[in-house]
This record gives structure tokens, C-alpha cells and sequence, in this order.
């Protein structure tokens, strides 16, 4: 019995904080959550990334979709890999398996109609940043919710930067890159941008929910 009120309790909390972010972005079109993803969760992940990273499996970014690519240093700077969900490592697994249920949640109480998913390891390093965009194309506007997981080491330092830069009817929002935090936003509403990185590597996790 003891086992099963436990069980309710967490289950809960799940629930509880799936419904701040849907109250986030039905108020203000984005959500923050400090530690989605815990600790030893964020070290595996980093360590996955860092070892593709070092393994020169990762390619210069690009601006537009396949059908329109092109890269521009003087916009983006970032280095990605594309994550195969199918062939997906342990750390990769437990990310796609939080993602995935939040996903559930957000069709089932929503009804948002997310069908499809993409996600990339993203390596910022130092200079580099991505300058002020809309993350939809002009040809394809699939893509419902941008999420950004952030990779860093515990010792990341605001004087880092690598600040990722909301621009909402209210002005700003400024969010440091630490460790476990994600960020939610609407990728058809909100210009965003990230601050050139002045010291270390910035590593994250960034993908998109999409719709048919």
C-alpha cells in the first residue's frame, strides 16, 4: 500500500509540473524548468556529446531546412550532430523516454497534435553565436515547440555567456545555459537568439515538436 501512494505521490508532481509549462505557454508562450533533467542524467548526456564531439562526428550548422541549406558564419556558429532516435545510446534513451511523456501529456490534455520530433547535440564554442531568428521555414511550418536542454558542465559560470535571448512583447527574457534546465518555447511566436559564447564550449541539446 505504502508502495502505491508513493507511486500516486510522484506520478503527481509529474503531472503537477507538465501543467506549469502548459500554463507557461498559454501565458507567455514559453516555460523554464531549472532541473528537468537531473545531475547524473546531465553527465551522461554530456558525456555522450563530448565523445561524438571529439570523434569529428558533428558538422558545421546551416541556415534553412534541407531544401533551402546554407551557412553563414556571420549568423550561426554552432557545430550539430542529428540524434536517431531509433539508435539511440542509454543517456539518449532516458532523454527521448522524459521527452516522450511529456509529449503524451501535452496531445492528451492539449490536443496539440504532435506527430514528429527532431533533435541535434549543438557545440557552441567559444565566439561563436546565433543571431536573432523565428525557428520556422518559409516552406515548411511544422514545427510547434522549440526545446532547448542544456549540457553543461556543473562549474558553468554566467560570465560564460552563451545566454539564450527571448524577445516577447515585454521586452526580454535572458536565460543562463545551466546544467538540466530546458526551455520550451513556441517556435512560430518568438524571435530568440544566443549570446556569443566568451569562454569554455556551450553544449546543449536542441529539437523541435512537430505537427503533421
Amino acid at each position: 500500500m505504502k508502495n502505491i501512494e508513493i507511486f500516486e505521490q510522484l506520478h503527481y508532481r509529474v503531472n503537477e509540473l507538465y501543467e506549469r509549462i502548459i500554463a507557461d505557454l498559454g501565458e507567455k508562450h514559453y516555460s523554464i524548468v531549472e532541473d528537468f533533467f537531473n545531475p547524473k542524467e546531465v553527465v551522461a548526456l554530456r558525456g555522450s556529446l563530448l565523445k561524438l564531439y571529439e570523434e569529428n562526428n558533428f558538422k558545421k550548422s546551416a541556415i534553412g531546412n534541407k531544401t533551402n541549406e546554407e551557412v553563414i558564419k556571420s549568423i550561426r556558429g554552432d557545430f550539430i550532430l542529428w540524434i536517431n532516435e531509433q539508435q539511440a545510446n542509454l543517456a539518449e534513451k532516458i532523454y527521448f523516454d522524459k521527452i516522450n511523456a511529456l509529449v503524451e501529456y501535452l496531445n492528451k490534455t492539449c490536443f496539440m497534435g504532435i506527430l514528429q520530433k527532431e533533435f541535434h547535440y549543438a557545440v557552441y564554442p567559444k565566439g561563436t553565436f546565433y543571431k536573432r531568428h523565428l525557428d520556422t521555414f518559409q516552406n515548411d511550418e511544422r514545427r510547434k515547440l522549440s526545446i532547448v536542454c542544456y549540457l553543461n558542465d556543473a562549474s558553468w559560470q554566467n560570465e560564460n555567456g552563451g545566454e539564450l535571448v527571448i524577445y516577447t512583447e515585454n521586452g526580454e527574457e535572458i536565460i543562463n545555459p545551466l546544467p538540466g534546465k530546458i526551455v520550451i518555447f513556441e517556435s512560430q511566436v518568438l524571435e530568440h537568439e544566443v549570446k556569443p559564447v566568451l569562454d569554455n564550449k556551450r553544449l546543449s541539446i536542441t529539437g523541435w515538436l512537430k505537427t503533421r
